[in-house]
């Protein structure tokens, strides 16, 4: 366990005493929603099962009322600073030819100048050095069980200690642990979309610069994403090139696989095996990518799925971001919907009880979550098709598509306006 020092204002000189809460995660939603609770009133321990912060990784988007959160928490300028201006995706055939190339925006539907597309690291990076003064954050630690009572909730860590808390919250991603111990096993609440995906850093074998191609065969598909100005020299094969840097690209491998292979999920072998054995007969750049697959040391492997709860809360622990409502990265909003779930589920706690401050969480924020989940399908059938035919029409509509991208992003990006944030009582 590594713990950070106890903010200043977690301390028994404190006037009156604070309501205490505990959140188990800290990627995006988690630290969001330690911010929003601290301003809130709340004295705010942040546990990660990790040793430190998770830094690189792949692209994420911050889009339409997510915006606003950002601004709001004071970091928009920093992630402006850190936008990846990603300027041509073209889309490749069997062989490797092109057989389109258009804005990214244009799939996207993200605004040209105003939507943000960030490193994965940057924006985790930023939301913890917004907090990290405020809130107690604890490494190399997990929840191994909770008990609530009329009182709190009991937690015992893995790592040994017992601390009672208000308030728990659930910020641990698709697969989450708080999610189990409230409702039972995942696949109750597990919506596969049909797809599985592996993504890692390799070497820029071409020289790639501000640009992603996709190849794509019925059922399989291969993605090479720079961000940066594009060097064939330098990194390694084993994800050294940094999210932001020239000398590398992402690398995803994404493919149809008729059931969710959930024996995968916590098994890395199992998940480069598959993989493997999905793109042996693959052309392309695709044996140099299972090459580096093999290799790399940030191997993010998944299905492609959504969560979907009847509720968010039960008593005293609550759940936010992919813990509660992972929408799929085919709709390019679980990064924003976790910033803007985080905020919505602080402020509704900020001036009243738990029981009433869950229940306006729920009231004020499924029917945006819910539009942005339901935009699966608009993007997945032009990415991936799962036949011959259905690539052929994907094809033709792609070399008749406007090139240019749209001026207004999607409606349901920015359908919720926030709220003021309360002055705690």
């Amino acid at each position: 366990m590594t713990r950070t020092d106890l903010p200043s204002g977690i301390t028994s000189a404190t006037a009156a005493p604070r309501r205490t809460a505990l959140i188990s995660g800290a990627s995006i939603a988690g630290p969001a929603l330690a911010y929003w609770l601290n301003r809130g009133g709340f004295a705010v321990t942040v546990v990660e099962k990790a040793s430190a912060l998770r830094g690189g990784g792949y692209p994420i988007d911050v889009r339409g009322t997510a915006l606003e959160v950002v601004r709001r928490m004071g970091i928009l300028p920093r992630l402006r600073d850190a936008h990846i201006d990603l300027r041509r995706l073209a889309f490749l055939d069997g062989d490797g030819g092109e057989v389109a190339a258009i804005h990214p925006h244009t799939v996207t539907g993200g605004v040209e100048g105003r939507d943000l597309e960030v490193p994965r690291g940057d924006l985790v990076g930023a939301l913890h050095a917004a907090v990290r003064h405020d809130v107690e954050f604890v490494f190399d630690d997990s929840v191994d069980t909770l008990d609530q009572s009329d009182h709190g909730v009991d937690v015992t860590f893995r790592g040994g200690d017992t601390r009672t808390f208000d308030l728990v919250f659930g910020s641990d991603g698709l697969h989450s642990r708080t999610r189990e111990f409230l409702f039972g096993p995942e696949e109750q609440f597990h919506r596969y979309l049909g797809y599985c995906f592996a993504g890692f850093t390799m070497r820029n074998p071409l020289g790639l610069s501000r640009e992603a191609l996709i190849w794509n065969t019925p059922g399989r598909a291969a993605v090479l994403y720079a961000v940066g100005d594009g060097s064939a020299e330098g990194g390694s094969a084993g994800g050294g090139p940094t999210a932001g840097g020239g000398d590398g690209v992402h690398a995803f491998l994404n493919f149809a696989h008729p059931e969710p292979p959930f024996e995968a999920f916590r098994n890395p072998r199992a998940q480069r095996d598959l993989v493997a054995d999905v793109f042996a007969d693959a052309g392309w750049e695709v044996p140099g990518m299972l090459a580096a697959l093999r290799d790399a040391d940030d191997l993010f492997f998944d299905a492609v799925s959504q969560i979907r709860l009847p509720r968010w809360s039960s008593g005293r622990v609550a759940l936010v971001g992919d813990a509660a409502y992972a929408p799929s990265f085919l709709t390019g909003q679980g990064t924003s919907l976790a910033l803007v779930g985080a905020y919505m589920l602080a402020a509704a706690l900020a001036d009243q009880d738990h029981t009433a401050g869950f229940a306006a969480y729920e009231q004020h924020t499924r029917e945006f979550v819910t539009a942005n989940q339901d935009l699966v399908g608009e993007g997945d059938a032009v990415l991936f098709p799962t036949t011959a035919q259905a690539l052929a029409r994907r094809n033709d509509m792609l070399r008749n598509l406007d090139t240019l991208p749209p001026a207004e992003g999607r409606p349901t990006h920015s359908a919720l306006t926030l709220p003021a944030f309360p002055t705690p009582s």
